[in-house]
């Protein structure tokens, strides 16, 4: 989790799986990377209404999906990933819960992604409610919340101990 247009590609992402099966996005994962030029923050925030219709008329990624979501990741983007030109991945760890459990998370949102939600909707962010933001915070390894003796957990704890904090 370094990189910010990694971030800002897997938040987006997020809000596209949040109606589907996370397998259906990851089929179409480089297709809508192509559709949101990389998700580069800075084009995607020039993109204008000739860009979101190309968007609509795009079989390639899920249509109804972006013309749902499409009106936040435009919006949220021109706010240059995050306001104040804080960099994106020392903002997120903020929100970091405390590892003492060791149980599987049972439900799809914590007091953390509830806190890292309202953060964001108060620098204007839309579509990025606590459960979406808590599948992101799995996803980019704030959490890990699988099994004592599941083999991914063990590979994220693997993964986890490679990695720097900003």
């Amino acid at each position: 989790m370094a990189d910010d247009q990694r971030l800002f590609e897997k938040i987006c992402l997020e809000g596209f799986q949040s109606s589907l099966s996370w397998r259906t996005i990851l089929s179409k994962r480089e297709n809508f990377r192509k559709a949101f030029k990389q998700f580069d923050f800075n084009k995607v925030a020039k993109f204008t209404e000739k860009d979101a219709e190309r968007l609509l008329q795009n079989e390639r990624i899920v249509r109804h999906e972006v013309r749902l979501r499409q009106p936040s990741i435009m919006p949220n983007a021109r706010r240059r990933w995050l306001s104040k030109r804080v960099r994106s991945r020392l903002f997120f760890w903020q929100y970091e819960p405390e590892a003492t459990s060791t149980e599987p998370q049972t439900i799809s949102q914590s007091s953390e992604s509830v806190a890292l939600s309202k953060a964001l909707k108060k620098r204007g962010w839309k579509f990025v409610g606590p459960t979406i933001v808590y599948a992101f915070m799995q996803a980019m390894g704030l959490v890990n919340d699988h099994a004592v003796g599941c083999d991914v957990r063990t590979k994220a704890i693997a993964a986890r101990k490679k990695f720097k904090k900003p």
